[in-house]
């Protein structure tokens, strides 16, 4: 158990080292969250009761279908998985230490979207945070889920980014976060219930 522990801090570490992973899990959604969290407020006041849960659903779905994959791509696609059987480290070692690091990531750059848009937009916390922080681990767990399937299976770069984008764009486009989802026609809005975006958006919902 401590090695396991150790694992999972080491690949932390180097998480917040790898460029990728700190673009798609901080900066990007951060910057998403300070740029478009005053514009959605000032034109629809309404949305400071939903901006939490739309900033994170942007941020959670970035992190973990941009981010993750090419990570495991690296690992798996490269030596680092032989190095594991020398060694007579399991395999998926590498799996779960990278998703329980990015879980980490990615709930922590949600504490802070939720810190600050009550201070920056006077957006409204959620009523029952324990459970709000629940839900939010189901939802991040599932998205994460989705993306280490990507990274297993798709073993090109290229074609990774392109499936990758194929998915992270209709989840963040028609899960309600930018506008509401009943304006959609109806196999669109039936098509959104299939990304967890929708599903969290809906999830965290006050």
């Amino acid at each position: 158990m401590r090695g396991f522990l150790y694992g999972v801090v080491l690949q932390w570490k180097l998480d917040i080292r790898s460029k990728s992973l700190l673009v798609t899990c901080y900066v990007i959604p951060l910057i998403f969250f300070l740029l478009m969290g005053g514009i959605f407020t000032s034109v629809m006041p309404d949305m400071r009761s939903t901006l939490i849960q739309s900033m994170i659903v942007m941020g959670v779905s970035m992190g973990a279908f941009i981010g993750l994959p090419p990570s495991l791509i690296e690992a798996y696609g490269s030596d680092i998985s032989k190095v594991y059987k020398a060694n007579g480290v399991p395999v998926c070692l590498g799996l779960v230490t990278m998703f329980l690091s990015a879980f980490i990531h990615l709930m922590t750059a949600c504490a802070v979207i939720v810190l600050l848009a009550p201070v920056l937009f006077e957006a409204i916390l959620p009523a029952r945070l324990p459970i709000f922080f629940f839900a939010l681990a189901i939802y991040i767990i599932s998205s994460l889920s989705i993306g280490s399937i990507l990274g297993l299976i798709i073993k090109n770069q290229a074609k990774l980014s392109m499936i990758a984008q194929l998915v992270f764009l209709p989840s963040i486009m028609l899960s309600g976060i930018m506008f509401p989802i009943d304006l959609l026609p109806g196999f669109l809005e039936a098509t959104g219930r299939f990304f967890p975006a929708s599903r969290g958006y809906r999830l965290n919902k006050n």
